[in-house]
């Protein structure tokens, strides 16, 4: 198994050679380091950037220099890759930076929707916040917009909004079909994510259950990815991963595969 999700210190994760211990201690074959990028032009995000870690853009030769080094020293395949925040507007910018930079493989992750992020530490009861319901519209219509940009090899956790305690559950049957029938139709795939915790010792992932058997009945395929940031968590992901996998009939697909499927992404206009 290769996990193609795993955070490192040049965004909001954990030294290289400690996380290529525990990757090859968890018994992967191959890690992708993604670390976070956003390119936005947004005045509020711009603030936030510092904060949230998303300034790889200017650091990525380093950390490419830095796994070129590593490759020499373990027995296990180390990829090149990026997770870059997907805002609609911002194609042009995202494809420009990623022709420029030629990572291995890019992910696309939609982690705010207007001005808030969608994880659970942002509170939508208090005066002045959307409600839930438009939360959850507009993040799966960003999804659907992700997909159809054809902009990265993998989608990550593409319903990360079902681990927020009040977002959970509240999207629509047309939402789950929206985005399993925008993934059918795209060449990027989204990925089976161990970031949420185990339940009860059984996976509890993303996509969830409903979503999840949507994209297999339109026959989408997946990678897999740990979203590990600290060392620890790799080894019951990668276990979480492989069970899901047994349970659902999944044979992830490699970045590799489907680069080499499905040509190059759209140009930007000039």
């Amino acid at each position: 198994m290769h996990d193609y999700h795993a955070h490192s210190v040049y965004s909001d994760g954990g030294h290289l050679g400690p996380m290529l211990d525990a990757a090859a201690e968890a018994g992967l074959e191959g890690v992708g380091f993604a670390d976070h990028c956003s390119v936005t032009r947004d005045d509020h995000w711009v603030a936030k950037r510092d904060r949230y870690a998303r300034h790889f853009d200017l650091t990525y030769e380093r950390r490419r220099d830095a796994i070129e080094r590593l490759r020499g020293e373990y027995d296990l395949a180390v990829h090149d890759a990026v997770e870059v925040d997907y805002e609609p507007g911002s194609e042009d910018r995202i494809a420009a930076f990623l022709d420029e930079a030629g990572f291995d493989y890019a992910l696309g992750s939609v982690h705010y929707v207007g001005r808030h992020t969608v994880f659970s530490f942002e509170d939508f009861s208090t005066p002045g916040t959307p409600a839930p319901e438009t939360v959850v519209a507009d993040y799966y219509d960003a999804v659907v917009a992700l997909a159809s940009s054809e902009l990265f090899e993998i989608a990550a956790h593409v319903d990360v909004i079902e681990a927020h305690p009040q977002l959970a559950g509240r999207r629509t049957d047309e939402q789950v079909r929206r985005v399993a029938d925008a993934f059918a139709a795209s060449r990027t795939v989204p990925e089976v994510n161990a970031k949420r915790t185990t339940r009860d010792g059984e996976p509890d992932l993303h996509p969830t259950d409903d979503l999840l058997r949507a994209l297999r009945d339109r026959g989408v395929r997946f990678t897999v990815g740990t979203d590990a940031h600290r060392p620890g968590e790799f080894a019951e992901r990668v276990d979480a991963l492989a069970r899901v996998c047994d349970t659902y009939d999944i044979e992830p697909v490699s970045p590799a595969d489907l680069r080499r499927r499905g040509g190059s992404r759209p140009r930007p206009a000039e």
